[in-house]
Parts: C-alpha cells; structure tokens; sequence
C-alpha cells in the first residue's frame, strides 16, 4: 500500500513538472531552420526503445519485490499455522475426553494446507516470471478454520477464547 502511494505521488509530481513545462515552453521560440534541420525522428525512436526497456526493468524489479514481500508472508502464515496445529495436537493429548472429530479435523486442516502452500509457492514462482496469479483465499480461510478449532477447544477458564 505505501508503495502503491509512493508510485502514485511520484506520477503526479512527474506529471506536474511536464505540464508546467509544456506550458511554459514559450521561452525557448523562436523556431529556426538551425533547429527544424537538426531535428531528428532517431531520437524520437530511442526514447521509445528506452522508455520500453526502462518500463520493462521496473516492472520486473517491482514483481520481484512483490513476490519476496508475498514469499515473507506465506512463511509468517505457515509459522502461525504450525504453531496452531501443535497447539491443537497439544490440548487433544491433555484433554480428559478423546476427540476423535477433532483429529480427524485437523488431520484434514493439516492435509489441505500443505497442499494449498505447495500450490501457493508454484504460482508464485510462475507469477515471477509474468506468468499467472496468485491465489491464497483457501490457504487462508483453512488458518482460520485451525484458529477457531483451537479456539473452541481451549479450557473455558484459560481466558484465552
């Protein structure tokens, strides 16, 4: 977000300077033959050709750093779910009454996740190269189904829920 504010504050202070230049361009006429002859379309060309490669390099640089800002991410969401499973694993062992709904629950958490996080990484890595998008919903909404497992099997009086 504060990126997506840098670029665009940066486009209309860009935008800013060559409208005031374009409207000020009055100080630099009169037009002379010395100048109409030295006119040249092969500048014209190379600002493009420049302009292609430059855009082409920040739009590779900015994917790159999204997909290592989305890669920290991914890591921090697999970090919190593992921590939740054996948090999980963990209240199951000391319960008083065998849950086997809940095993066979987080079981299924467990499995659905780690596909959905291979799943998560190859995409990102073919979103790297422009190829694709990224999808997490699913990841996301199986974390949250392990929180609130985990919330929902907390002793009453931990005070935690």
């Amino acid at each position: 977000m504060v990126l997506a504010i840098l670029i665009t504050v940066g486009v209309l202070v860009t935008l800013g300077q060559v409208i005031r230049r374009a409207a000020f361009s009055h100080n630099r006429l009169p037009v002379t033959a010395e100048w109409i002859a030295d006119l040249s379309q092969d500048r014209c060309r190379s600002l493009l050709r420049l302009q292609c490669n430059s855009a082409r390099r920040m739009t590779a640089k900015l994917r790159r750093e999204r997909c290592q800002v989305f890669k920290d991410y991914l890591q921090r969401l697999q970090d919190d779910f593992g921590r939740a499973t054996l948090a999980l694993k963990v209240l199951m062992v000391q319960s008083r009454e065998d849950r086997p709904d809940l095993a066979a629950a987080l079981l299924h958490h467990q499995l659905a996740f780690g596909c959905g996080m291979v799943a998560a990484r190859s995409r990102l890595f073919l979103y790297r190269w422009g190829i694709g998008s990224v999808d997490v919903s699913r990841l996301v909404r199986v974390f949250e189904a392990v929180a609130v497992e985990l919330r929902a099997a907390l002793p009453a009086d931990s005070g935690l829920r």
